[in-house]
């Protein structure tokens, strides 16, 4: 029997690359797996495919996280809710406002907190996806990632500023920061838009961590024992500071 035999995981974000990956993984624990996406049905309905195929539970559940709306529809349809993975995140595409990386890093996590919180029993898990530029306030290195780090960091503050809501509903809360992740949709658009990054931060940090190593340490941090406002650092040579 999996740690998170008949519980039920919202993972946004997650019909590809660290989404995914997490959902195959928590899946695999015996979690009920919600396979969060925004626009790519083929993809979410893939993971689910693969879930069930292993003999897992899953289904894909259609929300643009920045949408009222969706969000309303999205809850509306889950009676409970014991782990909340917070893996969307974006603002590096193109043809976006320029409120879009706060809308979505900041103000969406919020929003996708405060309205699982009623649904979370005591003793279930809010976990939060970061990079360790956003954590770690580190944008001076990607000049092209700084907005958007920047975005990310506010969502990590505002969900830090709810951590009496949580703890009074006896409600973790833990932070994932990782650094550059081979394979992601964020290296690639960095890349595009900076060429020789990801060569540049693999060598600077003696290697770099593959989707599947990092999707691990979220899974992780959904099941283990850790106490609430924690922080896993993933990957990285351990010199970031704070700015």
């Amino acid at each position: 029997m999996g740690q998170l035999t008949d519980t039920t995981a919202l993972i946004t974000g997650a019909s590809r690359g660290i989404g995914a990956a997490t959902a195959r993984l928590l899946a695999a624990e015996g979690a009920h797996v919600l396979v969060n996406y925004r626009d790519k049905a083929k993809r979410a309905n893939a993971v689910v495919d693969a879930i069930t195929g292993a003999g897992g539970s899953a289904a894909a559940v259609q929300a643009d996280i920045t949408a009222a709306a969706d969000l309303d529809r999205l809850f509306a349809g889950i009676e409970r809710l014991d782990v909340l993975v917070l893996n969307a995140s974006g603002g590096l595409e193109k043809d976006v406002d320029p409120d879009y990386a706060l809308r979505l890093n900041r103000d969406a996590q919020v929003d996708l907190a405060a309205r699982a919180l009623p649904l979370l029993p005591k003793g279930g898990r809010i976990v939060y996806v970061t990079s360790h530029q956003a954590h770690f306030a580190a944008t001076e290195e990607l000049a092209v990632y700084a907005p958007v780090a920047r975005s990310k960091r506010a969502g990590e503050d505002a969900l830090l500023a709810m951590l009496p809501e949580f703890t009074a509903r006896g409600v973790d809360f833990v932070t994932v920061s990782g650094d550059m992740i081979e394979g992601t949709i964020t290296a690639t658009l960095l890349e595009r838009a900076q060429p020789g990054t990801i060569a540049q931060r693999r060598e600077a940090a003696g290697g770099l961590l593959t989707v599947e190593q990092f999707a691990q340490h979220v899974a992780d941090a959904a099941v283990a024992d850790l106490e609430t406002g924690a922080v896993v650092l993933a990957g990285g040579p351990g010199a970031w500071a704070r700015d």
